[in-house]
């Protein structure tokens, strides 16, 4: 079977795999039926390793050298297990969990001390059969598309950062950086019933998709400052909630200055260099600072799936389906800023 295969960096590769081995005890196997690339798919290609264990073996998954990317897919089910059987639709959450630890006894599966990753720790998704633990996968409603279905595990690191929000109804809240994940937390924020919704970014195009997305209030902040905006809107209040989703240096800064007193700023985005912001400023105003990770998987992928059940996320975010053999051309378009959406690879189809 064909397989898409890092190397190294700039080194991506279409090759022959073996076939998957075949399931055992609490596995199927999948063909696999769409895979979204995504920005980790992008810096991984890029500037990796960065989460691929391709100079040094993964300590948990055991794997060291080229690595199979694809951590967002969906497949059929090939081979009966415990809980699908063959035909079944089903949703990958990707990451594995041990179920056993302190961590996931605590329900926190994502915080696992022996977590890892298809797609990133392990060979994932960018292939056309993959042997998987059942205990990831959600079934997918018959109605749904596979283009849209192929969304639901970032749309759930997406509703996973809304809980960790703490939202209230009514609240106001503001998302710096309407990119990819930040694309995401509002379709998660509007599904939660925040008051407002205030999407910032410096792309036109992203911000047009946030608005049909659910945000109320969008702010080309290279001419606008989003200050403005918020104490317009608020009456001098500001955000009760402030999503920093762009990984940029400075984007905790940036967004404790829209938060008001006593609310919260919720770090999505992974920034590649050191963070600033002004400690003095989040202490004397009481403004409470999460992170966020991942995503649980039995608790967000379900409602991802229910959300997609719902609305066609796909028709505001996907680009175009490209073949498996495109898949180096659609995350260079990623990588150079010209792709005006999500990339979804078919591994089925070959140009």
């Amino acid at each position: 079977m064909k397989a898409v295969v890092l190397h190294a960096a700039g080194d991506l590769r279409i090759e022959e795999r073996p076939e998957p081995p075949a399931p055992g005890r609490g596995q199927v196997t999948l063909r696999v039926t769409r895979v979204g690339l995504c920005g980790t798919d992008v810096s991984e290609y890029t500037s990796g390793p960065m989460m691929t264990p391709l100079q040094t073996r993964h300590p948990i998954s055991g794997v060291l050298g080229p690595v199979v990317l694809g951590h967002e897919f969906i497949g059929v089910v090939e081979s009966d297990g415990e809980r699908f059987g063959v035909g079944d639709r089903v949703a990958a959450g990707a990451g594995v969990w041990c179920g056993t630890c302190a961590w996931c006894e605590r329900g926190q599966t994502n915080l696992c001390q022996s977590y890892w990753t298809y797609g990133l720790s392990a060979d994932g998704g960018l292939t056309q059969h993959i042997t998987v633990p059942e205990a990831m996968l959600h079934p997918i409603a018959r109605h749904v598309a596979d283009d849209n279905a192929a969304l639901a595990q970032p749309l759930a690191v997406g509703l996973h950062a809304v809980g960790r929000s703490r939202i209230q109804p009514g609240d106001v809240e503001v998302v710096h950086g309407a990119g990819a994940i930040g694309s995401f937390v509002i379709a998660g924020l509007k599904a939660a019933g925040a008051g407002a919704i205030v999407a910032v970014d410096i792309d036109a195009g992203r911000l047009e998709t946030a608005a049909k997305l659910g945000a109320d209030v969008t702010v080309d902040a290279s001419s606008t400052d989003p200050l403005d905006v918020l104490r317009e809107l608020s009456g001098s209040a500001l955000a009760d909630v402030s999503v920093e989703a762009s990984g940029v240096p400075d984007g905790l800064s940036r967004v404790q200055r829209l938060t008001r007193r006593g609310g919260t700023v919720l770090l999505v985005g992974l920034p590649k260099g050191q963070v600033s912001f002004v400690a003095n400023d989040l202490i004397l105003r009481e403004i409470d600072v999460m992170t966020t990770v991942a995503h649980v998987c039995d608790q967000n992928l379900p409602a991802a799936l229910a959300l997609l059940a719902e609305r066609d996320l796909a028709s505001l975010l996907v680009e175009r389906v490209v073949p498996l053999d495109r898949v180096v051309e659609a995350l260079a378009a990623t990588a150079g800023g010209t792709a005006r959406g999500k990339f979804l690879v078919d591994p089925q189809e070959w140009s």
